[in-house]
């Protein structure tokens, strides 16, 4: 909790507010029992109904100062909880941005989700109770303790060995508890996982009718998740009734020698009442602060996952004082790379590439499923890093150049289409954020998308649904390529991002892609003629370039190219 500790400092003055609240409140509740001692030792003893009258109303009064203390501690707590889940929140979120795509594989996206949502309330409730109960439960014990002490220091005894009693099964149980804590929380990313592949991948169960399959899983994981819960909460519990029993039995112990205390003169019955209240507050306390452990364990979890969060050092990042301004060209060159997944034991995915891309040329890149064609792409704007080798653009290597000036000059259309739950217009100015209606109806008509949006009846304020939902696969894939094209990158990467559209607006993207003359193009295709105009094609296999030439070259030296060439064109002369 420690680390999250900054996250609360510009929230300071509520976190001083909330503790002198409630010692207002528990400075009441320790002056109330000696009142009414005095109420029952004096006024009733002696049938002084005017002393009566006076104490209840200073009771009263007091009263209300607790009140208005312990009302004063919830709202500043709340304000400092509330307060500090937003910041902590949006530290992680703005930690996340910075994360490589080997971050992200490695805590998974669900169970990001989990630890930005469930684990971070998890901590705010700690941040309340630590403002709260870890503030009153001492102050609560220690000042009931003495005055109860100052009763009658004999009966004391009793409750020190109840304490003592307490304090052992607390710490006892909550080490038990602790355990299972994280492993709930483990539990809770299962579940999200589930839920999250179902929503996203629906019109696949559907069309499959693989519904029973989906809930058998969720079912699975939600039977593991309530087990934990259940068996952590079954533990953790049992501090309660523990603590009841020794309350009651406490209670018992000093009614019965407070009673011999009555009789033989030494103790008056407004001291023994009080003494009783005392003892109450005292074992209360306690079982307050038996309940902030118990949701301290279970806290520990979520800040320990938060922490992995916010200490995961980015695996790509820039150099100090990197280079900008440095794209002029565009001019692309891949000397001796390698590449293997940091997580992976196996084969490189890449291996010994040397390939020059000069500045306007169009770039078109085959080979099979797997055979590593995005990882290539992917490795130009580094969202992965080489293992061995560097990549150039214009005679820098990338990773000398400032990493945000290196993305906003690469534009990429990747293979699954990404959009937002926004308009269409504010999905294609994702490309450039101070674009003009004018620069968005010139790069949704050179992506083939102006004639559709504007069949629609909203045109570009259209609202779409979350990830494009009430769009065709051609559609978001043409957004997509206009979101692109509106940026005017100096390198384009389009990851088979045409794949759902048909060939005569495939055709005539092209022809728009052709047109921008001062940037360099790489485009992933599955099929030839996608890519059967380029400047150069290269053939990946196995991670390795096995031909590279135009249409007409390959043709003639790559039997590989030849044999797609017919397999798919039939011989056709294009």
């Amino acid at each position: 909790m420690r680390k999250l500790s900054k996250y609360l400092k510009p929230h300071i003055l509520f976190v001083i507010l909330a503790p002198l609240s409630m010692i207002l409140e528990v400075i009441s509740e320790l002056l109330l029992p000696q009142i009414m001692s005095k109420i029952v030792n004096i006024g009733i003893a002696n049938e002084n109904i005017s002393y009566v009258l006076l104490k209840t109303l200073l009771m009263l009064l007091i009263a209300l100062i607790g009140i208005f203390g312990g009302v004063g501690c919830g709202i500043f707590a709340s304000k400092a909880s509330q307060n500090f889940g937003r910041d902590l929140r949006l530290a992680m979120f703005k930690k996340i941005q910075t994360f490589s795509f080997v971050n992200i594989d490695k805590f998974h996206t669900s169970s990001l989700i989990t630890r930005l949502t469930n684990d971070v309330t998890q901590v705010q409730q700690i941040v309340i109770m630590l403002l709260r109960m870890l503030i009153r439960a001492p102050f609560l014990f220690i000042g009931s303790l003495f005055m109860a002490y100052t009763i009658n220091p004999n009966l004391t005894n009793i409750l020190f060995f109840a304490v003592i009693i307490l304090i052992i099964a607390v710490i006892f149980i909550v080490k038990k508890g602790a355990v299972f804590f994280k492993i709930v929380q483990e539990k809770l990313d299962s579940v999200n996982t589930v839920i999250r592949e179902n929503l996203s991948g629906v019109r696949v169960v559907k069309a499959f009718v693989r519904g029973d399959l989906e809930q058998e899983k969720f079912k699975k994981s939600n039977e593991e998740l309530k087990y934990f819960t259940i068996k952590s909460f079954k533990i953790m519990s049992t501090i309660i009734p523990i603590m009841m029993i020794i309350l009651n039995i406490t209670i018992v112990l000093v009614l019965w020698f407070g009673g011999k205390y009555i009789e033989s003169g030494t103790m008056k019955i407004g001291d023994l009442m009080a003494y009783i209240t005392y003892i109450t507050q005292i074992l209360m306390s306690l079982m307050m602060t038996g309940m902030a452990i118990m949701m301290l364990s279970r806290g520990a979890a979520s800040i320990g996952r938060i922490n992995d969060v916010l200490d995961t050092k980015p695996d790509i990042k820039n150099i100090e004082n990197p280079l900008i301004n440095t794209i002029k060209e565009g001019e692309i060159e891949f000397k001796n790379v390698s590449f293997k997944y940091p997580e992976s034991s196996g084969d490189m995915v890449l291996e010994n590439i040397n390939f020059k891309a000069k500045k306007g040329e169009t770039i078109g890149i085959l080979g099979e499923t797997g055979s590593g064609k995005s990882t290539f792409v992917n490795l130009i704007p580094r969202l992965y890093d080489v293992t061995e080798g560097e990549i150039l653009i214009d005679g820098k290597n990338i990773k000398d150049i400032d990493l945000s000036y290196l993305r906003n000059e690469i534009g990429i259309v990747l293979q699954k289409a990404i959009l937002f739950s926004s308009t269409i217009k504010e999905n294609i100015k994702w490309g450039k954020k101070d674009a003009s209606d004018e620069d968005i109806y010139v790069a949704s008509k050179k992506a083939q998308a102006y004639d559709f949006i504007m069949d629609m009846p909203d045109k570009f304020d259209t609202k779409l649904g979350q990830m494009g939902i009430n769009l065709s696969g051609g559609q978001k894939q043409r957004i997509s390529i206009a979101r692109t094209i509106i940026k005017n990158p100096k390198i384009l990467i389009l990851d088979d991002s045409t794949s759902a559209v048909d060939n005569s607006t495939e055709a005539k993207i092209q022809k728009a892609l052709k047109e921008m003359k001062n940037t360099t193009k790489l485009i992933i295709a599955q099929k030839i003629s996608s890519i059967i105009h380029s400047d150069k094609i290269i053939i990946i296999s196995d991670g390795k370039i096995i031909a590279s030439g135009n249409h007409k070259e390959l043709i003639k030296t790559s039997g590989i190219y030849k044999d797609i060439y017919n397999s798919q064109i039939r011989g056709e002369d294009l």
